[in-house]
């Protein structure tokens, strides 16, 4: 009976810890009907964003296509639920090395969420003024859909095209699901070598 609580003990902390550092996926698609107010923009782009805050990193890839105008500026607005619009959370005037002037294009790039050049200082103020705390509400808003990806343009210097942020299952986290399963046959297997004797 012990070994049957202690295996749920251990099981919900090995999910707990394990859990708590993976790495979560948001993805948008990027259009100019997204945008607030709505534009008639025929550009459309996707967008992958990875934050992992255990190692303190948020990866951005995205491309884009068929704007109207050169871009200007492309960064992560929060918090702003879908059909608001939201403070820039990330660096300004752009994400640096951003392709801008150009109608089309991809971007990758990763950004270590620990330090004060990887948000915009007005929203590193408006949060508490520390970076920490801008770290975690970014996350907060990433991860309660309140945040949205952006690409501005001369035609439309409010935003071209945008797309809200919305999480994926993560492949890792139906790994960890395994452990307990794993640990309760491993010990159920113990269990009856040892009844056998």
């Amino acid at each position: 009976m012990l070994s049957h609580r202690l295996l749920g003990v251990l099981s919900f902390v090995l999910f707990s810890v394990a859990g708590s550092a993976l790495p979560v996926t948001f993805t948008a698609s990027l259009s100019g009907l997204n945008e607030v107010p709505v534009n008639p923009s025929a550009g459309t782009g996707f967008v992958t964003v990875t934050f992992d805050l255990a190692a303190h990193l948020l990866t951005v890839d995205a491309t884009f296509s068929g704007l109207s105008s050169n871009t200007t500026a492309s960064h992560i607005h929060a918090p702003g639920a879908p059909g608001v619009n939201a403070q820039v959370a990330t660096q300004t005037p752009s994400f640096l090395g951003f392709p801008l002037g150009v109608t089309s294009g991809s971007f990758f790039n990763t950004l270590n969420t620990s330090l004060a050049s990887t948000y915009n200082p007005a929203f590193v103020t408006s949060h508490g003024g520390t970076v920490a705390q801008a770290e975690a509400d970014l996350y907060a808003a990433l991860l309660g859909g309140e945040a949205y990806f952006n690409i501005h343009s001369t035609a439309f210097p409010g935003g071209e095209i945008r797309g809200n942020l919305a999480s994926i299952p993560d492949s890792g986290a139906t790994a960890l699901l395994a452990i307990p399963v794993l640990l309760a046959l491993a010990v159920g297997a113990r269990h009856r070598r040892l009844i056998a004797r």
